[in-house]
């Protein structure tokens, strides 16, 4: 089978090329490599032998013009929320345009999608009212998931609005031109190859702050750092699409809530205790009780839907992606810092 994934020299775009590859996929990138870090990772995909397309998503000219492809694995986004609110036509060009292009493409190819979606398609007020606690002291109740037929009305950021009607264009396109798809909304993804930010990728930059003593601050909430995410390692991931591409034939044009659930989540303050057992390293931890509103206490996946279908479960708890991702991040620090 000859795959595409859009993305393909970010962290869960190169991730799932490599996984693809070393299992005799015929693979392609397709990424114009403006993001800090998809350098590093495109030598990766050179070594595994994998062609990277240097095109932006949003030039369809281009985009058309390359060969024919079984299925695109749509992983190309602009991820970070804050970014979304003060660059609007970067993250509509990216996210919702982008979506849009594929669409066409597969649509003209006959091929099959795979779109990875976003936890934050739900609103925030759903999240906020979900995850109410009485003290920000204390730890927040997780047994409250959220799920396929969870409400999606309300604001959600501007970026979760463009994964959102990215959701809905691919179900228009499925319906009216008989393109097979499926839909994941992944929660928080981290492994290896992940240079991650505050407001994107916040497992890699909190190991990355204590790896190199450097000062952390917990935000919002009183902060007291009790916010709560479920966090997927990107090998688990790659393990379900496995199984999605296998049977996509016979199961198609789903959508899926997949992420690490009660398998895996984690505090900032419970992530601040696994850092500095395993980096050995006590850093420096401020407070600062307001955040942006853009933010949430709590996420966490109900994977009952994707677990039964498939008969996948995350394998690797929260201290296994800290510890994964710590031994990548320390092995290539001098080769990565500048990406930071």
């Amino acid at each position: 089978m000859k795959v595409l994934i859009t993305g393909g020299c970010g962290f869960v775009g190169s991730n799932v090329a490599i996984f693809l590859k070393k299992r005799n996929f015929s693979v392609s990138s397709l990424d114009n490599l403006s993001r800090k870090g998809s350098l590093f990772n495109l030598k990766l995909l050179r070594q595994s032998k994998i062609k990277n397309y240097k095109i932006d998503i949003g030039n369809y000219k281009k985009i058309k013009k390359i060969p024919k492809f079984d299925l695109i694995i749509d992983c190309c986004a602009e991820a970070a929320v804050e970014v979304s609110r003060d660059e609007l036509d970067r993250v509509f060009d990216t996210n919702l345009v982008g979506t849009l292009n594929i669409l066409k493409k597969a649509k003209k190819d006959k091929s099959k999608v795979i779109f990875l979606s976003s936890s934050r398609v739900y609103p925030i007020e759903l999240l906020n009212k979900s995850y109410k606690f009485k003290s920000f002291k204390k730890s927040i109740n997780t047994k409250k998931k959220i799920n396929e037929d969870s409400s999606i009305q309300g604001a959600r950021t501007i970026y979760g609005f463009t994964k959102l009607a990215s959701e809905m264009l691919i179900e228009e396109f499925g319906y009216a031109y008989n393109i097979k798809y499926i839909i994941n909304r992944c929660g928080v993804i981290s492994g290896p190859l992940q240079f991650g930010k505050q407001d994107q990728g916040f497992v890699s930059h909190w190991i990355w702050k204590h790896i190199n003593k450097s000062k952390l601050s917990y935000i919002g909430y009183g902060g007291h750092g009790n916010q709560t995410r479920d966090v997927l390692h990107v090998e688990d991931l790659c393990n379900l699409l496995i199984l999605q591409i296998k049977n996509i034939s016979k199961i198609y044009n789903k959508l899926f809530v997949v992420g690490g659930s009660t398998a895996s989540y984690t505090s900032l303050k419970k992530l601040t205790f696994i850092c500095q057992k395993i980096t050995k390293n006590k850093i420096s931890l401020t407070k600062k009780p307001k955040t942006s509103i853009y933010d949430i206490p709590c996420y966490i996946s109900d994977n009952s839907k994707v677990s039964k279908v498939y008969k996948w479960r995350p394998k690797k708890n929260i201290y296994s992606i800290v510890k994964d991702t710590y031994i990548w991040l320390s092995k290539n620090k001098k080769n990565i810092k500048k990406y930071f």
